[in-house]
């Protein structure tokens, strides 16, 4: 039952916990929260959640208020607490995960932080990860011993933009050879509701030291509307180089997807101009820096709240989350 089910969210979660509350028909439960002059911190739940069903919502992205690592300290230490006072299973919701980029080791010595992020959780007792497309599935699978699911925001989109492509020829696009797999799945989702299938195409990118290369683009987007899809926009420059390669090669219009919004500052000035017909994100990460009129024009954000009460109902009645990803 859901009523059984304990849910908090740490004030800087900000409106997400609210509305996955909302959905689910439950109130949030009460958090103490103190900081101290020297930088330190305490957090801790104000009702008893001993043998219950506890589920923490904290997306891990930085903003004017708290860095990502002051929230990855601060949900370690509720997750903590929680497992002292007895809960049953602690849950992490996280729409947003903290340092899943760097997920291997691209030059000698390079850190793993998406191993070491796994191993705080773990050392903190978690029981269970919930994420929203992580930047690498298998490598995120791998880090975490404890339980890892993993959420896709694709059907969220596809309802968003399939009205937008009526009568109209499409491909899905990706940026680059690495995010082929989320773009083609993007593609069989988006073609199972058109009853068409979408062409698909992908550019060339190599990145080194912070500069992008690759000029090779493979797929037919001539006289089409294109979608390209990521799994985040960041500065901005691999959706807004891919866009002018496709605009050149004579796509009618141009329309991106990417679920997390991280939108750093660079980015107002990269993805404003007319490439974009519109870009799609999710609140995972609210667009927080992007202060340019014309982007934020552009700009379509799609609630993940329904998706992560569906999915907090379903792991709290033991119910299956293969089939919600199906939906």
């Amino acid at each position: 039952m859901v009523s059984a089910l304990k849910l908090f969210a740490p004030a800087a979660t900000g409106r997400l916990g609210e509305r996955i509350a909302q959905h689910l028909g439950v109130d949030l439960a009460p958090l103490e929260e103190r900081e101290f002059e020297d930088g330190e911190h305490k957090i801790r739940p104000l009702e008893s959640v001993r043998g219950r069903d506890v589920y923490v919502v904290q997306s891990l992205f930085g903003d004017a208020e708290q860095t990502a690592n002051d929230k990855l300290m601060r949900l370690l230490f509720l997750v903590g607490a929680l497992k002292d006072a007895g809960a049953g299973r602690v849950t992490a919701v996280v729409p947003y995960l903290a340092y899943a980029r760097k997920d291997r080791r691209s030059k000698p010595r390079d850190p793993v932080g998406t191993r070491y992020t796994a191993q705080l959780f773990e050392a903190v007792g978690v029981d269970r990860v919930v994420v929203l497309d992580v930047h690498n599935v298998a490598a995120y699978q791998n880090a975490f011993r404890c339980g890892a699911e993993h959420l896709e925001a694709a059907p969220l989109f596809v309802r968003e933009i399939e009205p937008l492509l009526r009568g109209t020829e499409t491909t899905v696009v990706s940026p680059d050879a690495g995010g082929i797999k989320r773009a083609d799945e993007f593609r069989r989702r988006l073609g199972a509701v058109t009853g068409r299938a979408p062409a698909f195409a992908f550019a060339e990118k190599y990145r080194s030291e912070g500069v992008l290369r690759g000029d090779a683009f493979v797929g037919d987007v001539e006289g089409r509307a294109v979608i390209i899809v990521d799994d985040l926009i960041s500065t901005g420059t691999t959706m807004a180089r891919t866009a002018l390669a496709c605009r050149e090669r004579g796509a009618r219009q141009v329309y991106a997807v990417a679920t997390h919004a991280v939108f750093a500052t660079a980015a107002n000035a990269v993805l404003r101009g007319e490439a974009f017909d519109r870009i799609f994100v999710t609140d995972s990460v609210p667009p927080l820096r992007v202060t340019d009129t014309a982007l934020r024009a552009k700009l379509a954000t799609v609630s993940i709240a329904g998706l992560f009460a569906e999915a907090i109902r379903r792991l709290n009645g033991d119910g299956s989350l293969v089939e919600l990803s199906l939906r």
